[in-house]
């Protein structure tokens, strides 16, 4: 039922679904893996997330973005590399697509195992899957030799 109150309604028993999509653009520069957090935590806050839910899509954003530059490009120092990053939102849920066009992955499976890295003289805890999989509620990995790789990560936020 709506009230109407002065020039104010007010709507009983609805509930907001919010829908909205944002994409960006950045250099695979290690710099911009802060910049991708801040921008993923302030895209969700609509939903009125709690800190530790913000932390755990920092965090995964982090690694995500982290996992590009270092395995991804290679720690390309040219810096014409370039990650994109989409965010969906759709009624309670937050779904976060990273892709590059980087060295892309042989083989996934092996690369999700914990403290698997393909950079071991780089002292990598091969974590970055892990911790991805661990903060969100789904992670999808795909990804082909030298074309490069899609992250899907998505994360519900209920009480």
């Amino acid at each position: 039922m709506n009230k109407k109150s002065g020039n104010m309604v007010e709507m009983d028993n609805i509930q907001t679904v919010y829908e909205n999509e944002m994409e960006i653009i950045f250099d695979a520069k290690s710099e911009n893996e802060k910049f991708a957090r801040v921008v993923a935590a302030a895209f969700c806050t609509r939903l009125d997330p709690t800190i530790e839910q913000i932390t755990d899509v920092k965090t995964a954003v982090s690694e995500a973005v982290t996992n590009c530059i270092v395995h991804g490009y290679d720690n390309c120092k040219t810096y014409d590399k370039k990650i994109y990053m989409k965010f969906i939102l759709r009624g309670s849920k937050l779904t976060c697509v990273r892709n590059d066009s980087g060295v892309g992955i042989d083989n996934i499976e092996k690369a999700m195992e914990p403290m698997y890295t393909s950079k071991p003289e780089q002292e990598r805890s091969g974590m970055g899957f892990s911790f991805m999989e661990a903060f969100m509620d789904e992670l999808e990995v795909v990804s082909e030799r030298n074309k490069g790789t899609t992250v899907v990560m998505k994360k519900r936020f209920v009480d």
